[in-house]
């Protein structure tokens, strides 16, 4: 396929083509108003000025207060920052965490590496769908928990967490609680009070802003060590000079996707809605995921008797564009460890797909998909008869 050819592109889970207002936002941060934030002289405070800004907008965006936004490198580095500093910093009141195996790479590491030098992780159970039960986070609080991972979406089947009733609960036993948001942001509401969460991670090429720049939402009050030293950055929560273009264009980001929540969302699941009832028409081929607690843009479904990637290689020959799950796992030939966690079997597992629509999506891209991948699984089928 050449470069300059149509792309159907239904891959927005993996990351967001950056919004035109967004890049008009950066541009002066990358010419002009290219000083340090951290130096006192006129050029270093107008890009300290574009940094508070955008703390301010992003803050609004998801209900916190400036001081408690964080910025990173991305949604990784605030999952890290999240799991192991809270971890560092409540070692002597106890060495227990929580989290289920649904979680994204970035945290599920950071707990397998905690456990190596002395940390005990607890995993907790998911439902066929992907759900988390309140219950079984009640049940297996201990005395020396300390910390409770889950997701508020699922990178992979969308499946959306009862993350304020687990809150709750964790909150009443004195656990803190931290969240992955990178996939709900600009999806679904995000108010971080009302989950009454204590940590959030979120991530702005998600959702139309530049890839290499995240936040981490921190609670006033929450005890967090550090794992990055150096200038003291961030309120010594993060050193390293802040990326003032980046952030820029996060917020702004921000701001225009949770704009649009009364209407881009809806405009969404009537188009995945259409994608999920012709593909699941055909034989042989499962929904992922839960069927209704999940997020407005996200199609995972599992075809029997073919390989994901095979799929996805056919498709990429037609101008189209998914994924069969984390964009991080991409070029696994294992199938999704999210899926096996859900207990999916090997032999549909191995047949995941996700399709994920977004700000740009239009019929004719869900057109392209209905009209090329059903003689493609057709193909890749009649291979094994």
């Amino acid at each position: 396929m050449m470069v300059d050819e149509p792309v159907h592109y239904l891959d927005y889970a993996a990351t967001a083509p950056i919004l035109p207002d967004v890049r008009e936002a950066m541009l002066p941060y990358l010419a002009e108003r290219y000083g340090n934030p951290s130096s006192i002289y006129a050029t270093g405070r107008e890009a300290r000025k574009g940094v508070d800004e955008a703390r301010e907008k992003l803050a609004l965006a998801i209900g916190a207060s400036p001081e408690e936004i964080v910025f990173t490198g991305g949604g990784t580095e605030a999952g890290n920052i999240a799991v192991k500093g809270v971890a560092w910093a409540n070692a002597e009141r106890g060495k227990h965490i929580l989290l289920p195996k649904i979680e994204h790479h970035a945290v599920l590491d950071s707990a397998e590496w905690l456990a190596k030098i002395g940390f005990e992780i607890g995993f907790l159970k998911v439902d066929r769908g992907g759900l988390v039960s309140p219950d079984d986070v009640a049940a297996k609080l201990r005395d020396d928990t300390t910390l409770v991972c889950v997701m508020l979406a699922n990178n992979e089947i969308g499946t959306i967490e009862p993350v304020a009733e687990i809150a709750t609960i964790c909150r009443e036993r004195g656990v803190t609680t931290f969240t992955d948001a990178v996939q709900a942001l600009g999806k679904i509401h995000v108010d971080v009070k009302a989950l009454g969460v204590d940590l959030a991670a979120f991530s702005a090429h998600k959702i139309g802003g530049p890839k290499g720049t995240g936040a981490l939402y921190v609670r006033r009050g929450v005890r967090l060590v550090p794992h990055t030293h150096g200038g003291g950055q961030e309120r010594g929560r993060r050193s390293g000079t802040e990326n003032p273009a980046g952030v820029v264009g996060f917020a702004t980001a921000a701001e225009i996707v949770t704009g649009e929540l009364e209407t881009e969302p809806l405009r969404w699941t009537t188009l995945r809605d259409r994608l999920r009832d012709a593909l699941l028409r055909l034989p042989d081929v499962q929904l992922n995921g839960h069927p209704t607690d999940r997020l407005p843009h996200n199609l995972n479904i599992s075809v029997k008797g073919v390989v994901g990637e095979d799929v996805l290689l056919m498709l990429d020959a037609k101008g189209i564009c998914a994924s069969t799950g984390s964009a991080c796992q991409s070029g696994s030939v294992e199938p999704s460890y999210v899926l096996k966690a859900c207990g999916v079997e090997n032999k549909w597992a191995e047949g995941a797909l996700r399709l994920t629509v977004g700000r740009s999506t239009t019929d004719a891209d869900v057109d392209a998909v209905l009209t090329e991948l059903p003689p493609i699984i057709e193909r890749l089928r009649s291979y094994k008869r």
